[in-house]
């Protein structure tokens, strides 16, 4: 499998080394019935195969829900040591498989096995990756993650259609008291992460607990986002700051133009594809 690298660079700024493209088609959603199974048959199979940690839902889920509602809860929760247990077997799976037909459609399952279900189509995350929970993800169509990437899942993560994420990037949602007293006792909370539509993630960017980004946002490499992300605009730094904003109109304009060149034959001839229609920085 081969891969591509694209950059992209601004007047202000050079957008991060950019991520791997992703293959053009899913051997494991073009041919559901490779060994005759479904994605859903297969991720049957391959928890009986491994003999996962079985999903308890006869334990108690009340620091699980104060989890979730990011309140302040105990780590050490039997549900909770559990779930982390089981999505470390199911990493380790994972992060084994080959591109093969059969590979592809074993990460498929994997991945359906771990959201429970909250995965869109065309997915596309290069081992190794890592998760905390895995359970509380909610992924759109086409997300694309490269290699290395983590995501502690304290907190629910949800994340939108055609997100590209570089390597190494990291989404934390998991937080301690600053309080260090508090915090050496194992306090813990999480707050939720939302990255919207058509967002792409440079590498090594690291996004903090209770973040949302936009859609179409870009955040430069090596990034440490701390506060929301408003809708088309280019981030950057630590703590990432807006570097540019996006005219949404100039991008759907750019668009229709690649769309034009696309059907006559010529969409790659002296074209780049970085929008040129931007608006007034704001102070920072």
């Amino acid at each position: 499998m081969t891969n591509s690298t694209v950059n992209i660079e601004t007047a202000e700024c050079v957008i991060p080394t950019a991520t791997t493209i992703k293959p053009t088609t899913n051997l494991a959603e073009e041919s559901p019935s490779i060994n005759n199974m479904s994605v859903e048959e297969y991720a049957a199979k391959l928890e009986t195969e491994y003999n996962f940690s079985p999903v308890r839902l006869d334990l108690d889920h009340t620091h699980k829900q104060r989890m979730l509602d990011a309140k302040v809860y105990n780590p050490a929760d039997e549900l909770l040591v559990l779930e982390r247990h089981r999505v470390r077997e199911l990493m380790q799976v994972y992060n084994s498989t080959q591109a093969t037909p059969e590979g592809i459609l074993k990460r498929r399952a994997l991945l359906h096995t771990m959201t429970r279900g909250r995965i869109g189509k065309g997915c596309w995350i290069e081992p190794p990756f890592q998760a905390d929970y895995g359970c509380n993800i909610t992924l759109g169509e086409n997300v694309y993650m490269n290699f290395n990437c983590v995501i502690l899942d304290c907190g629910k993560v949800t994340i939108g259609d055609n997100a590209f994420f570089a390597p190494n990037v990291q989404l934390f949602c998991a937080a301690h008291p600053v309080n260090p007293l508090t915090r050496s006792k194992g306090v813990e909370f999480g707050m939720p992460i939302v990255i919207g539509n058509d967002v792409w993630i440079g590498g090594g960017a690291i996004i903090c607990p209770g973040v949302t980004i936009g859609d179409g946002v870009t955040v430069g490499a090596g990034s440490v986002v701390t506060k929301n992300v408003p809708s088309y605009t280019i981030v950057g730094g630590n703590p990432a700051k807006i570097l540019k904003v996006l005219s949404k109109e100039e991008c759907e304009k750019e668009d229709r133009e690649y769309e034009a060149r696309k059907a006559a034959g010529n969409a790659y001839d002296d074209w780049t594809p970085a929008p040129k229609g931007t608006l007034a920085l704001p102070k920072v």
